[in-house]
């Protein structure tokens, strides 16, 4: 969503550094870079003007100036006002002092509420918690159907009218039932998926009032696309004024979004940004920490969060398992493949990149198209179908596969019996670089083995 904006200043803060002594014309002229940047970016100007002058404030001061390191100070500057502007804290979800905890998306027609809904409920559901969903839009009997498809997907009931004719079903009554449903069978959350409009009116601001006065939710949450940009400031802002926001989720933000509305909304409203939607499964939902975003957008990567993913992808004794396998030599193809697909699971390639200290300078290579910036998911895809096409036997022991066999697993993936070998020789090799890294008696450098890695882990 950053990569513009991220190449941009890191090329004002290369310039920096490349100066030998910092002056206020210097810093003057590197803030215009950022201010133009930032207008790119589609951020509210009134917002970039005020970051801007306060950096200026703080960056021309004799402290930074007559510092050793004058570059890196204002960097570090440029940080926490962006941190700050953000929203200087994680904003968590107000929990009721007795369940159920109400929630309430709102939202215009095609923000993505209702699968927003279903990502919560995911959410909150592996964090133990039990979960209600309340289909709250009888305009759209689409959204009720969507969000019962959900349901059964996640194994997470359902509240709807007890209508046969759901357009004519009530939303208040129906969210107040569901919210009384919940609090006699013991629910720990109410998500109230209510109806949306492909424009803001005034019958639908009243509905929505209603609802709130009705339920009571610790959460009201405005669910905006990230991709209309500065329009989800002002949508933000009606919404506020007529229901009253405790926050907002911003959606799509792993398309094409500029990044205008993250970093304008906190600002222009003073409602923090509560999650983001990184994508459709219903895992692809992250909290949102502004320090973290801060870090992404200069360029240093977000490996906090790149670690919180991995942990919840692999457990202390899958982890302890493959160690063990790793140091008696004994990993397997289906073990590799199984690895492959739990890295896969963290999130695309570009995703992955973001997380990582000069991801973006990687990215910059894929754009001049130095790497290849299909390869990785490709490769992911083409290792997995070659090993499926293996019987049991084959994936456990690779030393049985012959001309033969691999003709056949060839034929059975789509792929040739070149593709094999070459999956057999990346396998081998990735067991003695992970054994050898674990401290097996290879005897090889650090530098060399480092080398090494990089290069296997650029062939997959």
């Amino acid at each position: 969503m950053f990569g513009a904006l991220t190449e941009k200043i890191e090329k004002v803060f290369k310039q920096l550094r490349g100066q030998t002594v910092l002056t206020e014309q210097n810093i003057t002229d590197a803030l215009k870079e950022v201010r133009m940047a930032l207008l790119e970016a589609d951020v509210n100007y009134k917002v970039v003007k005020e970051f801007i002058e306060k950096i200026r404030l703080k960056a021309v001061g004799q402290e930074v100036l007559g510092s050793l390191t004058p570059a890196h100070q204002v960097v570090k500057i440029v940080w926490e006002e962006l941190r700050d502007l953000l929203g200087s804290e994680r904003s968590g979800i107000a929990l009721a002092s007795r369940p159920p905890t109400v929630m309430m998306m709102v939202g215009l027609q095609g923000a993505g509420k209702t699968t927003t809904t279903g990502k919560l409920a995911h959410y909150f559901k592996s964090q133990g918690k039990r979960v209600l969903m309340v289909a709250a839009d009888p305009r759209r009997p689409a959204a009720g159907e969507q969000l019962a498809s959900l349901g059964r997907d996640l194994d997470v009931p359902v509240h709807r009218s007890d209508q046969e004719d759901q357009v004519r079903a009530n939303a208040v009554e129906t969210c107040a039932a569901g919210v009384k449903r919940a609090r006699e069978h013991g629910y720990d959350v109410v998500l109230l998926d209510t109806g949306g409009r492909l424009h803001i009116d005034d019958e639908l601001m009243q509905e929505l009032a209603d609802i709130r006065s009705a339920t009571s939710p610790q959460e009201v949450l405005l669910v905006a696309d990230a991709m209309t940009g500065q329009e989800a400031v002002s949508i933000a802002e009606r919404f506020d004024r007529a229901v009253g926001l405790t926050g907002v989720i911003l959606t799509k933000v792993e398309g094409d979004a500029r990044g205008g509305a993250v970093l304008s909304i906190r600002a222009a409203t003073g409602k923090p940004i509560k999650f983001l939607g990184v994508g459709e499964k219903l895992e692809a939902l992250e909290p949102f920490h502004p320090d973290r975003m801060a870090s992404r957008i200069l360029g240093m990567g977000d490996v906090l969060s790149l670690i919180e993913k991995a942990q919840e992808q692999f457990s202390k004794e899958e982890a302890e398992a493959l160690q063990r396998k790793v140091s008696s030599n004994t990993l397997t193809l289906e073990d590799f493949r199984d690895q492959i697909q739990q890295v896969h699971r963290l999130g695309s390639f570009d995703q992955i990149l973001d997380m990582l200290p000069g991801g973006q300078k990687i990215k910059s290579m894929v754009g001049k198209g130095s790497v290849d910036a299909g390869l990785p998911e490709k490769e992911i895809k083409r290792v997995v179908a070659i090993i499926d096409s293996m019987t049991p036997k084959e994936r456990r022991d690779h030393t049985v596969l012959n001309g033969s066999r691999k003709k056949r697993i060839a034929r059975g993936s789509g792929t040739s019996v070149q593709d094999v070998n070459r999956l057999i020789k990346q396998f081998l090799e990735a067991r003695r670089m992970m054994k050898s890294l674990l401290g097996g008696p290879m005897g090889m450098g650090k530098r060399k083995k480092r080398k090494k890695l990089v290069r296997l882990l650029h062939s997959h």
